[in-house]
């Protein structure tokens, strides 16, 4: 059977609103992130405080994703995504509504950027949860590469759209602006949530119970289990990276505007190839051929970090991050669908949750190994995030293939 067309899934029931919805929410959350830092070093003049910030703005969210694995599987994904969203759009309504009344403070922020990114899991996890449900089993992959594509274009859109708000419109607008991309969003997800089951699962257990055994379920289970521990060394290495790319280009450039501009180019750059890379695997990709293009591309990327990224200066590094960029594409859109194939469709809330948060402990590991190599030698953080890579590489090789 041959998989329909990107625009023809776009034109599936339900497939296209939740791509819509997915989309104004990332928007949204990306713009957040930038603009809680923002704010807090312009209305407190603390980079203490917004290093606080975009912790809780985090973290939290991390900690809750079982628990909202297990939630997701209990009330459906569609409804879960539509609770993040709305939750997510009263914090910032009220932080929004607090700064226009002057009446913010510091504590203010924190508490509200803690439960914002309690529900955030559920959006994350939610969208991945569902796209199988919507999508013949055969256009599965193409969903994925749809779905990460979108991810990938807001990376590159979200900060720039944000600064630029928040520089010519001021903070309470722009903390508006952001709420009603949730509030556009929601709406959005009306017909997904009109049309989908409520839940699959047959739990009758406490919450709790369901995310341990949820938990449980991806360290017995091998395919899941090496999948989730490739993926997090692959984000080590990105983790580095992120660390080690401002650094490279201050060293060569210099400080200022002008390097803080770079990096933002250099990233953006990488981030339109990794939508270009997730499309294009989408387009050649077969079922069955998810574990060669996750491995295929965790085993090309050492080599675009590491000679690649530092022998050439500028070029090289330019270079080199679009190529890591493009090969990101076929390494999440192959984790992504074999982790939806390998998962019965009752655990699959409880799985996309699990294994996100184990995935997302890799990178703020490679950003703390990457502080530290940094003090040492650029050159020897790139050939550390290139090792970290590498056996990502080696672990993928043990995901068995059926």
């Amino acid at each position: 059977m041959t998989p329909p067309s990107y625009r023809a899934l776009l034109r599936l029931d339900a497939v296209g609103n939740l791509l819509l919805a997915a989309s104004l929410a990332r928007l949204a959350e990306r713009m957040f992130g930038l603009v809680a830092v923002l704010y807090a070093l312009e209305r407190f003049q603390s980079p203490h405080l917004a290093g606080w910030v975009a912790f809780a703005a985090m973290a939290p969210g991390l900690l809750f994703g079982p628990l909202a694995g297990a939630l997701l599987d209990r009330i459906g994904a569609a409804r879960a995504i539509a609770l993040d969203m709305a939750s997510s759009a009263g914090c910032i309504l009220v932080l929004a509504a607090l700064c226009l009344a002057k009446a913010d403070s510091a504590w203010s922020l924190l508490i509200l950027a803690a439960p914002y990114s309690l529900t955030n899991p559920l959006s994350a996890a939610g969208v991945r949860t569902l796209l199988p449900g919507l999508v013949p089993a055969a256009a599965l992959d193409r969903a994925n590469a749809l779905d990460t594509s979108i991810h990938a274009a807001v990376d590159v859109c979200g900060p720039a759209l944000a600064g630029a708000l928040f520089a010519f419109t001021g903070p309470d607008a722009t903390w508006f602006a952001i709420a009603g991309l949730y509030a556009a969003a929601c709406v959005a997800l009306l017909p997904a949530v009109r049309s989908s089951p409520r839940a699959l699962t047959v739990w009758r257990r406490g919450l709790l119970a369901d995310a341990v055994a949820g938990m449980a379920h991806v360290l017995r289970h091998r395919s899941l289990r090496m999948v989730s521990l490739a993926y997090a060394l692959y984000q080590m290495a990105w983790g580095i990276l992120m660390v080690a790319v401002p650094v490279f280009v201050t060293r060569i450039a210099g400080g200022g505007a002008h390097s803080d501009l770079l990096v933002g180019v250099l990233w953006a750059v990488s981030g339109i190839a990794g939508a270009a890379g997730a499309l294009l695997a989408g387009h050649y990709s077969t079922p069955g051929r998810e574990h060669a293009m996750m491995a295929l591309g965790m085993r090309l990327t050492p080599l675009a970090i590491y000679p690649l990224s530092v022998a050439f200066g500028l070029p090289g590094l330019c270079l080199g991050l679009a190529l890591v960029g493009f090969l990101a594409g076929p390494v999440d859109v192959g984790v992504l669908t074999l982790r939806q194939r390998r998962t019965e469709q009752a655990w699959l809330g409880r799985v996309m949750a699990v294994s996100m948060s184990l995935n997302l402990s890799g990178a703020p590991i490679g950003s703390a190994l990457g502080g530290v190599l940094l003090t040492w030698s650029v050159p020897v953080a790139f050939a550390v995030a290139a090792l970290a890579c590498a056996t990502a590489a080696l672990a993928s090789g043990m995901v068995p293939k059926h």
